[in-house]
């Protein structure tokens, strides 16, 4: 089990640390609650140095990230940041990521801590014929993400660029709490604004330590990965290994919007034939009609009982008051507005399908 560069810190703030994807991570400091509603209605900080990140640079950096990814990276002026998949040669998906593009020919992939050794394993297999100039750094950086409506004002007197003028999936590099040639970027999770901070691991006591000194006005709190999932699935992100994993593809995962049949990369024949078809099923946002907490794995089922899907991701909404979940049905019943149903344990829960993100802000 891997620790990252702040365990100590988290430990010492009483942080309920678990096991995941290799490393110790803070789960909850305070409760779920709490830490949701301090990022929706103020600024919180959630350390996610757990997150995995590969450089890939030289003349051939492009070629290899339109082959393994989805999305079209030759979109990508220097400071955007883009939302991506890399597709897998069954109609699935090895992972989602972020592509940033740091300099010409520098580009900055940020892929999910569970999947480190699987996507490096990956990406190498395809860059034995491209040859681009590819290294994981994964365990050299921190990553903290300053979520919340308050973060911008509250982290301003941190750094000399101006925190506002960084539009959603856009980066600076720049100063950040003392410390040079940050990566300060706006590809946030929560729905609730702020950035990303890209730093060495020598360096993040030193930025979380100022990040709480400026934040102390604005009521910041640290966040945990419970409070994360709860957030991200107010706004309907999918989640890997939860709504999107090896064996669901892009097409009815919803993300035909990262999906880009322009160019030619994995498994986009096949891809772009399904997306004409149509697929067979398609994942939905519910949300409950009657008191209950979907979770994930439950069955979901039609007026007669019939088991059409499962929940892949679900929860008790504190911002809505109300269960909310995400999981794949059959087309027949992928309609907004149709009415399904949810099996917490012996009761049949109505539910209805609705458009997302379920929190509209």
């Amino acid at each position: 089990m891997k620790n990252i560069a702040l365990n100590d810190v988290h430990i010492a703030l009483g942080a309920k640390m678990v096991p995941f994807a290799g490393f110790n991570m803070p789960v909850q400091y305070e409760g779920v609650t709490i830490e949701h509603n301090t990022v929706r209605e103020s600024v919180g900080v959630f350390d996610v140095s757990h997150m995995g990140e590969f450089l890939v640079s030289g003349e051939n950096a492009l070629a290899l990230i339109q082959k393994v990814t989805s999305n079209d990276a030759s979109k990508l002026a220097i400071g955007d940041a883009q939302y991506s998949c890399f597709p897998n040669e069954e109609n699935g998906i090895v992972d989602d990521l972020i592509c940033y593009r740091i300099k010409e020919d520098t580009y900055l992939l940020v892929v999910n801590a569970s999947n480190i050794e699987k996507d490096w394993n990956w990406i190498s297999k395809y860059n034995q014929t491209i040859k681009a100039d590819i290294k994981n750094i994964s365990d050299n950086y921190s990553l903290l993400a300053i979520q919340g409506p308050k973060a911008i004002e509250a982290m301003q007197p941190l750094s000399s660029l101006d925190l506002a003028d960084i539009p959603f999936y856009k980066f600076k590099i720049g100063d950040f709490a003392g410390i040079e040639n940050v990566i300060i970027s706006a590809t946030g999770y929560t729905g609730s604004g702020g950035f990303e901070i890209y730093c060495k691991n020598e360096e993040v006591a030193q930025v979380w330590t100022n990040v709480f000194k400026a934040g102390k006005k604005f009521g910041i709190k640290p966040i945990g990965l419970a409070a994360r999932d709860t957030l991200r699935l107010e706004m309907g992100y999918c989640l890997y290994g939860n709504d999107i994993n090896d064996s669901t593809s892009p097409i009815e995962a919803g993300l035909g919007w990262i999906t880009k049949f322009t160019k030619d990369f994995v498994n986009h024949e096949a891809l772009a034939q399904e997306k004409a078809n149509k697929p067979s099923r398609k994942l939905v946002a519910f949300e409950l009609d009657e008191r209950g907490i979907p979770r994930h794995g439950y069955d979901i089922v039609d007026e007669q009982g019939n088991i059409i899907g499962n929940v892949t991701s679900g929860t008790m909404s504190p911002s809505l008051q109300k269960g909310i979940g995400l999981g794949y049905v059959p087309l027949a019943f992928a309609k907004l507005g149709t009415k399904i149903f949810i099996q917490v344990r012996k009761k049949a829960i109505p539910a209805t399908l609705v458009k997302l993100p379920f929190y509209k802000g």
